[in-house]
């Protein structure tokens, strides 16, 4: 009741310990804050002014009463905590499910970064992949499927818990044919492989991936190339699986061997495969939903963390049922 009322709401933020950081260059993060839950906010030193109706005031400190909690721990808050916070408090999430998002157990500890979840599907996702041995990431692009598989892959292989890393994905084309492309076999397959190199430069440096690329310690290779092979004492993740066939997605899985932790992403609505052909990812589904130790973690539009545009395109396309 009454929260329509105008409301001006004046803040201390005393545990923000960097505030040139914390509101962003020209206040940005405020900005944004402004605009997610249409209020006016005023900011002088560590006071700020909030004004707006009654409910949205609310929200808004919501958020930066959480984000001054994770500062004062000593965490950075740039604008994806921001982005992360707000997108939190429009799903109706409270203050402490923001916290437990942005530094809770689930935080993902790599080379060159911290990675964690920004969503509760993210962290639910993150959390079956530690849990179980067989984890299922399938959503829309921008859920971070592949991104947190890949850092927890980077995480279990510098703590020594795998020796090696396989990333797997399906060399299937979307308008052109690899027999046209040029080089051998392992460059005509390349550009399917590139968005699995861009996500582990991002967890580590790029000689070291090289080098360990070099080594055998991380592989990247087309589906069929797992033909035959048993893998153990690794973590394995094969990406794009919408484009993984029936036949491919049996042979992928009954290659896991000892001490296996295996995560298989993919979009059902993003189906590339030729002549009508059912993609192993959506038969999968049915054949393993009993199975202990597997989990199915679904994404949707609101999981999309990517750039607004990209979270709007997503939810005009699931209007026009495309």
């Amino acid at each position: 009741m009454g929260s329509d009322k105008p409301c001006v709401k004046e803040m201390n933020l005393q545990g923000v310990s960097d505030f040139q950081l914390f509101f962003g260059c020209f206040d940005e993060h405020l900005k944004i804050l402004e605009s997610a839950f249409n209020v006016t906010i005023a900011a002088h030193g560590e006071t700020v002014t909030l004004s707006g109706n009654e409910k949205s005031v609310k929200l808004a400190e919501g958020v930066l009463r959480s984000l001054e909690a994770i500062s004062r721990d000593g965490f950075e808050v740039t604008r994806q905590e921001f982005q992360t916070a707000i997108r939190s408090i429009h799903d109706e999430h409270d203050a402490g499910d923001i916290r437990d998002l942005l530094i809770g157990s689930s935080t993902i500890v790599t080379k060159k970064r911290k990675v964690y979840p920004k969503s509760p599907m993210q962290k639910h996702y993150v959390d079956a992949i530690a849990e179980k041995e067989l984890t299922f990431g399938i959503g829309p692009a921008g859920t971070g499927k592949t991104y947190l598989a890949m850092a927890m892959a980077v995480s279990y292989l510098t703590s020594r818990k795998v020796s090696r890393i396989i990333l797997a994905r399906p060399a299937v084309e979307a308008g052109e044919s690899l027999g046209f492309l040029p080089g051998d076999m392992y460059e005509k397959i390349n550009p399917y492989l590139r968005p699995l190199y861009d996500a582990l430069y991002d967890m580590l440096d790029v000689e070291q991936v090289n080098r360990l690329v070099e080594k055998g310690i991380i592989e990247i290779a087309p589906i069929a190339f797992m033909r035959g092979r048993t893998l153990n004492d690794s973590f394995i993740i094969m990406d794009e699986a919408q484009n993984s066939t029936c036949e491919q997605m049996k042979m992928f899985l009954t290659r896991l061997g000892f001490n296996t932790k295996t995560v298989v992403t993919g979009d059902v609505t993003q189906i590339d495969l030729p002549g009508g052909k059912l993609s192993g990812l959506v038969q999968i589904q049915d054949i393993l939903k009993a199975i202990q130790g597997v989990e199915f973690v679904y994404f949707s539009h609101k999981d999309v963390v990517r750039c607004k545009l990209v979270r709007d395109i997503v939810e005009a396309y699931n209007r026009a049922g495309l």
